[in-house]
């Protein structure tokens, strides 16, 4: 059901207290938060929060818009390679990539604009890779009520590239398989067909 992907009651960003804590941050590393090429960059950060963490106050019903369409087609739907940016919740880092998303409909279709804006529903919040991935096909699940549904994610991310391991190369798979696509080998395969193509393409 759509209840269990409502708003979250509990985000409401603070941008006064970020841009504090922003400052208490350059000063605690040796910086001058008053210096000219620092003065603003508490402000830029408080509001680039605020976008890189709009999925937590994104309503889903609104997202999706009355976009579903009743259909005769009952063959597979897949929108690949749907660039998506997101926040580490381990260490706030970026981790990037891309997902593919399929499902066989069971009457209705959504318009093609609103899986690329699911994905970002999920991407634009704290996250781990594992758990955006099963977000992003449960609510296919709940809006669709397809025949099944599956999604691939691969990311690329900052906390494994830029320290720790350092591993610039590293990419992450997830998977999340519903329905047919976890039930059918035949039809998981040939999703996992059209992807393999993109996988690692770049």
């Amino acid at each position: 059901m759509l209840e269990d992907f409502e708003i979250d009651p509990y985000y409401e960003q603070n941008q006064g207290a970020i841009e504090q804590s922003v400052r208490t941050i350059l000063e605690s590393v040796g910086e001058d938060p008053d210096r000219d090429g620092l003065l603003k960059t508490p402000d830029r950060v408080a509001r680039m929060y605020d976008e890189l963490l709009a999925g937590y106050r994104t309503d889903p019903e609104k997202l999706i818009n009355d976009a579903l369409f009743d259909v005769d087609y009952q063959d597979m739907v897949i929108v690949k390679d749907i660039e998506f940016y997101s926040l580490c919740e381990h260490h706030m880092l970026p981790f990037i990539g891309k997902a593919h998303v399929a499902y066989i409909p069971n009457g209705k279709v959504v318009g093609l604009s609103k899986i690329p804006r699911i994905v970002d529903l999920f991407a634009r919040r704290l996250q781990v890779q594992e758990r955006m991935t099963k977000q992003i096909a449960e609510f296919m699940m709940a809006v669709l009520k397809p025949h099944g549904v599956a999604v691939v994610v691969e990311g690329a991310h900052m906390c494994a590239m830029m320290r720790g391991v350092k591993k610039a190369n590293a990419r992450m798979i997830t998977s999340a398989m519903q329905g047919v696509f976890r039930d059918d080998v035949k039809t998981r395969a040939e999703f996992m067909d059209h992807v393999e193509r993109s996988l690692g393409a770049d």
